[in-house]
């Protein structure tokens, strides 16, 4: 396999395209949610990227449900997966867009803590430790901003699209430091695609009933955005980047998907972005990118 030691043009175009795409992601998820139970959305989504995968698996002769002892913590990531996006997509009910991205993209700090203090050999270097007071700095901003509006009902979306991103941190440090991480990508994936789908889809008619009024052309539109779009095209493109660039590199672009979340919101939802969230925004950003960049001279 040809690996490059830098981000050439290909890589820097299809990282922005990845993380723009993540941040209009949650436009779509407050969209479908007008005709679409969160729970059940998020099942769907699910449950329709599970089958792109194993159509796709098929295709280049994959082997899913090979034994390899990967059984157990691929249920783990699968119930960490769920967790996460039954934070987020129902979270979405109570806060905007807008402000919902700036908190789900906490998830790489959480990786950061997590990996330096459970992984051997990823403490923090002091320029992380800044971007993780730069990136809590603008969190606080956020949730300051939330107790100034009027029903405060933004406050239990953001402290649901908050834990949404301590499962997303929880789910990849599993990843990261245990065995799973030498299954294909493929796999890795299906586990928690299938495990949400069969945990997510009985739930919502249990909780919600049928979960369906009629949706409309713009509802399925975003579901299908969600579920071909990003948790199947992305993240496979997202797999093959990490296979042939250094991951470090590549994960310094994230900086840009609250960014475009906001952006997105504002453009296609009308929603308000105002000085305290641009500063908010702002300061996660950079300190994503202060986290995730990588020292000059390194891979």
């Amino acid at each position: 396999m040809n690996r490059q030691s830098h981000l050439d043009p290909l890589a820097i175009v299809l990282m922005t395209i990845l993380s723009a795409s993540w941040g209009v992601s949650q436009v779509a998820i407050k969209v479908a949610n007008a005709d679409i139970s969160p729970l059940l959305q998020a099942g769907l989504r699910s449950a329709g990227a599970a089958i792109l995968v194993l159509g796709w698996s098929a295709l280049h002769g994959g082997r899913l449900f090979a034994r390899d002892g990967s059984l157990g913590l691929g249920l783990l990531i699968g119930a960490l997966f769920t967790a996460e996006f039954a934070l987020i997509y129902v979270g979405m009910l109570f806060t905007t867009a807008s402000r919902a991205v700036i908190f789900v993209y906490l998830a790489p700090f959480v990786v950061a803590i997590g990996a330096h203090l459970w992984i051997p050999g990823e403490r923090l270097s002091g320029r992380q430790v800044a971007g993780l007071l730069c990136a809590f700095t603008g969190v606080a901003l956020a949730f300051a901003e939330g107790l100034r509006l009027p029903t405060h009902r933004e406050l239990l979306g953001d402290a649901m699209a908050t834990a949404g991103a301590v499962f997303w941190g929880a789910t990849t440090l599993v990843i990261k430091g245990s065995r799973i991480n030498q299954i294909s990508p493929d796999k890795t994936l299906l586990y928690q695609l299938g495990v949400s789908a069969i945990v997510l889809l009985p739930l919502s008619w249990l909780l919600d009933g049928p979960g369906v009024a009629m949706p409309g052309a713009l509802s399925l539109g975003a579901l299908a955005f969600q579920t071909i779009w990003v948790a199947f095209v992305t993240y496979l493109v997202w797999f093959w980047l990490i296979a042939h660039y250094p991951a470090a590199k590549l994960s310094s672009f994230s900086f840009l998907t609250p960014l475009c979340g906001v952006l997105a919101g504002a453009a296609l939802l009308g929603e308000p972005v105002t000085p305290l969230l641009v500063a908010a925004m702002s300061l996660v950003g950079v300190g994503i990118y202060l986290v995730n960049r990588v020292r000059r001279g390194t891979a």
